[in-house]
């Protein structure tokens, strides 16, 4: 597991980098604020991570794989209310961390987190597609390459851009009204790929 300092000192990072995006945008937050902040010199900070955009990528982690986790399963489009309730979940997380996401998706943000976040949307519409296909559950390998796929990477862009765009709008919907609006979307697409037939 490594060095619990090591692994204090990152999460002290992390946290304050977390508390500082909240007021700030990430663009403006510097390796010395973070610093400061943290109770630690510069050169810990440069021991752990090359620059703030870094440090966002690791802070953001645990928390983008709960986001990713909340995307719905393709193949579950139209199966009662599980593409709502997935959807659901995941605008609830967003509207929960408003601020952070704003902040690292937004155009001031990190464009290593946006594909950090695009990425991983990917591997898990093609995960979940490929499950529904085979009925094969396994653990989703997030750090897996994945193949060339149109409907998993149009799921995972038109996600990540709908929920930058109300990010950004300050969140004028609720989550349940987001659900509701983008759930048709993703059946319209995944039954005209052939993957969402009931």
């Amino acid at each position: 597991m490594g060095d619990p300092r090591v692994r204090r000192t990152q999460a002290a990072l992390q946290s304050t980098l977390i508390d500082l995006v909240q007021d700030r945008e990430l663009s403006r937050i510097s390796v010395a604020d973070v610093a400061e902040r943290a109770g630690v010199s510069r050169s810990t900070f440069y021991d752990h991570y090359r620059d703030v955009h870094e440090l966002a990528e690791a802070a953001c982690t645990a928390m983008i794989d709960d986001l990713i986790e909340a995307i719905p399963d393709p193949g579950t489009c139209d199966g009662a209310h599980a593409a709502t309730d997935s959807l659901l979940a995941f605008f609830a997380h967003l509207d929960e961390h408003a601020g952070l996401y704003r902040g690292v998706l937004g155009p001031q943000g990190s464009a290593r987190v946006v594909d950090h976040v695009r990425r991983r949307a990917t591997v898990a519409a093609y995960v979940g597609a490929r499950r529904a296909a085979t009925g094969h559950e396994a653990p989703t390998d997030y750090t897996a390459p994945v193949p060339h796929d149109v409907p998993a990477a149009f799921t995972a862009g038109a996600l990540i851009g709908v929920a930058t765009d109300w990010l950004q709008h300050g969140c004028p919907s609720s989550p349940a009204e987001m659900a509701a609006l983008t759930r048709p979307l993703l059946i319209a697409l995944y039954r005209e790929d052939g993957r969402g037939q009931a």
